[in-house]
């Protein structure tokens, strides 16, 4: 199984798969924190785009938080899996307040990440959505139908790697989908990277500063 050797690495090669938008001057790379931005942030340097955060996060379940059973964007838009809920009777108090609380650290992350920037204008532009790969696909999933509200001209998905089911349901949901690697045999994003160490906050906000200043 070819692997690649870390984010920056998989955004390098990404940007390639994407060489046919480089024409455009409408393009605004979106990434998803945290490891998401290390690939995105190449792919904005390499088409000579700005670059921005999208913030969505899961909703976990009880006692497992890395088990999704969900997840929100910062506008509020929801995705629930319903049968999960059911299957594990998880209490609709607990689902709220889950939703509640995700949604302040939408907030929270927002202001450390975007240091009291206006977010960039979405609205009449070519988005380019960028993670560092896909699961179960469901942040992912919110992050696109929470742009689909916008009147954009085109929506790109761009992913390294992804699981054929999710990457099949998710390029549905947009314009035109890219993946590198979409294997049968799916373990986890990071067993696809020789190096996947957690991204951190410190380096969100260097990476998103550097940004910054080659498109003001």
């Amino acid at each position: 199984m070819e692997q690649f050797k870390d984010r920056h690495d998989a955004g390098q090669k990404l940007a390639q798969a994407l060489g046919f938008i480089q024409a455009k001057d409408d393009v605004l790379v979106l990434a998803i924190p945290r490891g998401g931005i290390v690939v995105g942030c190449e792919v904005a340097a390499a088409l000579k785009a700005p670059i921005d955060v999208v913030l969505v996060r899961k909703i976990g379940v009880p006692g497992n938080p890395e088990l999704a059973m969900g997840a929100i964007s910062g506008d509020g838009t929801v995705y629930l899996d319903q049968d999960l809920i059911s299957q594990l009777r998880i209490p609709l108090s607990y689902v709220e307040e889950e939703q509640k609380r995700q949604k302040e650290e939408i907030t929270r992350r927002l202001a450390i990440y975007r240091s009291n920037c206006p977010p960039l204008e979405i609205e009449n532009r070519c988005i380019v959505l960028v993670d560092d790969g896909i699961a179960t696909g469901s942040t992912v999933e919110v992050a696109l139908r929470s742009l689909r509200k916008y009147n954009l001209r085109e929506l790109i998905l761009a992913i390294p790697v992804a699981p054929p089911a999710s990457f099949a349901r998710l390029s549905r949901l947009v314009d035109r989908a890219i993946c590198l690697r979409s294997p049968e045999l799916f373990w986890a994003v990071g067993s696809f990277y020789e190096s996947f160490d957690q991204t951190t906050d410190d380096e969100v906000v260097a990476l998103l500063s550097q940004a910054r200043k080659a498109f003001p």
